[in-house]
């Protein structure tokens, strides 16, 4: 049966409190775990961070989804060996390379997945900003020279790299529809048209909430009319830690970002749970566009 996992980024678990005050690895492991979440996001690119992990994670039952950040096809070569010594969910992949023509990505992008399916680990492309992904058209013509490429839809990040009218409009939903279509993993924040990451539990930021929570809908109705039937989706709540997060005068985050990503976690398992197995999304005229 397809199963949704969610996962909390240990990234987002750091504080940047003005306390100065940190909560050690082991803590967040105590706190994710103890909270009901599937695994945790962590980077995978030095030996010693992995196998810190591999031991505070030891006894949880909690699932890995690795970051990497290759600028090139072999620094991949890394994370692949890590991941398949302390295996992962799959690699999330942030190509840290900012090239100009569509041309010039192929042959890494071809690399890199040639790479991943010889080693045998899933290996997913984020969509991001400061990375090659970082434009919504440019990504799409990515999608038009590679129609299969797997990605990881961050899809704050083009709400507010393109800062889409609201109500967005038909044309801009079908083009993060055509996104979703190749999405095979989720990282969750909720952006407005001017910040990447705004506060969920803010009653006026009520409508953005809505706008995701319809995007992330469409998206795990389209992953389930073509995943696997025994697949998991695993969808990351991704609250970072400031200057994602809108701070105060004081200097310290507005919300409490971890009940924020409770939050978060139930709405996206609400969702999940509403949608029927196999089901795809409904189908819109603009959808036929790309």
């Amino acid at each position: 049966m397809q199963r949704l996992e969610v996962f909390q980024s240990l990234w987002a678990m750091e504080r940047r409190h003005t306390d100065g005050q940190e909560r050690s690895l082991d803590e967040n492991i105590v706190l994710i775990s103890g909270a009901g979440f599937d695994g945790v996001s962590a980077h995978y690119t030095t030996r010693a961070e992995v196998v810190r992990l591999d031991r505070a994670l030891a006894g949880t039952g909690l699932g890995i989804e690795g970051v990497c950040f290759p600028r090139t096809v072999e620094d991949l070569r890394r994370p692949l060996e890590l991941a398949a010594e302390y295996p992962v969910r799959h690699l999330n992949l942030q190509p840290d390379i900012r090239l100009r023509r569509v041309e010039d990505c192929l042959p890494l992008l071809d690399g890199w997945l040639r790479m991943a399916e010889d080693a045998g680990v899933p290996v997913l492309i984020e969509t991001h900003r400061d990375r090659m992904t970082t434009d919504l058209f440019f990504t799409l013509d990515l999608l038009d020279a590679r129609p299969g490429l797997p990605l990881l839809a961050d899809l704050s990040h083009f709400l507010v790299g393109r800062e889409f009218a609201f109500p967005v409009g038909a044309e801009n939903h079908a083009l993060i529809h055509r996104i979703l279509r190749n999405a095979w993993a989720f990282h969750g924040r909720v952006a407005s048209r001017e910040q990447v990451q705004i506060e969920i539990s803010y009653p006026h930021h009520r409508p953005w909430v809505e706008l995701f929570l319809q995007w992330w809908d469409h998206g795990f109705r389209d992953w389930r009319a073509r995943a696997p039937t025994d697949a998991a989706l695993v969808f990351t709540c991704e609250l970072g830690p400031q200057p994602y997060a809108i701070t105060g005068s004081d200097g310290n985050d507005s919300t409490d970002r971890w009940a924020e990503a409770l939050m978060l976690r139930d709405m996206v398992r609400t969702l999940w749970a509403g949608i029927g197995a196999g089901q795809p999304p409904p189908a819109r005229p603009a959808d036929s566009g790309r």
